[in-house]
């Protein structure tokens, strides 16, 4: 087979890389700008301010990935910096601020450079954050898991003991519990509902300390979280819902078509076939090329080629396998085969809001192929470019977002 027809199959194929963003923020380069937009919503939230924003962004190089480790880096310490002198003096809400910010940009620096490092970094001031923060209460627990454990943080409206509904949270293919707290969770808390955010395999500390990659069959995961959350006092046992975010817009609903003990389910966005998503603009034969051993790798000797020059690819290649736990692109792709709601949305008896953007550029078409798929009560939710809310997980609008969802979670839950 021709590189040169790998390489044009291929760059069509990965969602991840070659999605065009409607809101370029000073780079040209897609996910840079993306990923600039994703630190300055959360903004709102406590997460990020809009001034050390945009001086990292500006002192980034385009296209370099050490530039921007090393700009977000250099914000983030000064920001701890900030967080530490004020803990010194007494002033433990302003401690707790900038604690709050200075994580999100140690996850931001991180993202096309993993480091432990600096992961770990970005969840200790969060940590450090939550204790000083005095309100509402949140705290980290571990939650048993086969022959180990999953993070998370179980957030109370108060100290009451009073039974509240709870709002299980949980990311996708490349967040962490520390950004989801602030930018999801704090919205719930506001509203009444407990929250357990946590991560599971190929997910923040569970990929990076204890190597876990992704499971398809995500029931595993979210059944042992359920058990957990039924033990604490606090938890309205009738009153619990699960909200899975990007590609936990497939992890989720999976989850959810087998534990039944969820009584509503939100998907944004909501995926049907991650595979699909990846492979149906290639070729008929797609699936036999990357079963031929030889095809295979002469698309894996292209990629990498291509991955030296094009910053999304490479994050997106990288980032898939490490998360999935594999060894080249090709089996990347292969390794997603599993992840289908195809003879699965069908077993799904809870109530399910499906939400999409309209210029969603990373998972195209997916969540109306899953709502249509679904034969539970359900609603389709549409997040458009009128309301500046298009982008994959209204990212960049997360107040309208958390407005219009939980509005809904109001209603039926």
């Amino acid at each position: 087979m021709k590189k040169a027809f790998l390489t044009s199959l291929f760059l069509s194929l990965i969602f991840l890389a070659t999605s065009s963003s409607a809101m370029n923020i000073i780079f040209k380069d897609t996910q840079y700008s993306f990923q600039l937009l994703r630190a300055l919503g959360a903004a709102p939230f406590g997460g990020s301010d809009i001034g050390e924003c945009l001086k990292t962004a500006y002192r980034i190089k385009e296209g370099d990935d050490n530039s921007w480790y090393n700009e977000w880096s250099r914000t983030a310490r000064q920001v701890e910096s900030f967080g530490d002198r004020f803990a010194s003096q007494g002033h433990k809400l302003s401690a707790s601020e900038a604690y709050l910010r200075a994580s999100n940009y140690y996850r931001t620096a991180e993202f096309f450079i993993h480091t432990k490092q600096t992961w770990r970094k970005s969840r200790d001031l969060f940590v450090k954050a939550i204790r000083l923060m005095g309100s509402p209460v949140i705290k980290t627990v571990n939650i048993p898991y086969e022959k180990t454990n999953l993070p998370g943080y179980l957030g109370l409206v108060d100290n009451s003991g009073k039974k509240r509904p709870l709002l299980m949270i949980q990311t996708g293919f490349d967040g962490t519990g520390e950004e989801l707290v602030p930018q999801v969770g704090f919205a719930a808390l506001k509203r009444g509902y407990n929250i357990l955010v946590f991560e599971g395999p190929g997910q923040g500390a569970v990929i990076r300390e204890q190597k876990i990659p992704f499971r398809y069959d995500w029931e595993k995961v979210v059944t042992p979280v359920v058990d957990f959350a039924l033990k604490q006092k606090e938890i309205d046992p009738n009153r619990i819902a699960l909200m899975g975010i990007s590609f936990g817009g497939y992890l989720a609903p999976r989850a959810v078509a087998f534990e039944h003990r969820i009584k509503v389910c939100i998907a944004n966005g909501g995926i049907y076939s991650f595979h699909e998503n990846m492979v149906e603009k290639g070729p008929k034969n797609f699936e036999a090329i990357l079963d031929d051993p030889q095809s295979a790798k002469e698309m894996d000797e292209d990629i990498y080629a291509r991955m030296k020059v094009d910053p999304g690819l490479r994050w997106a290649i990288g980032n898939g396998m490490w998360v999935f736990g594999v060894k080249t692109p090709s089996d990347f792709i292969k390794a997603t085969r599993p992840y289908t709601l195809k003879d699965v949305a069908a077993k799904i008896k809870c109530k399910m809001l499906v939400v999409d953007s309209q210029d969603d550029k990373d998972l195209p078409g997916q969540a109306i192929k899953l709502y249509k798929a679904l034969k539970c009560p359900k609603e389709y939710l549409l997040f458009t470019r009128e309301e500046g809310a298009e982008e994959h997980c209204q990212l960049g609008a997360l107040m309208i977002s958390n407005e219009r969802i939980y509005n809904w979670l109001d209603k039926n839950l």
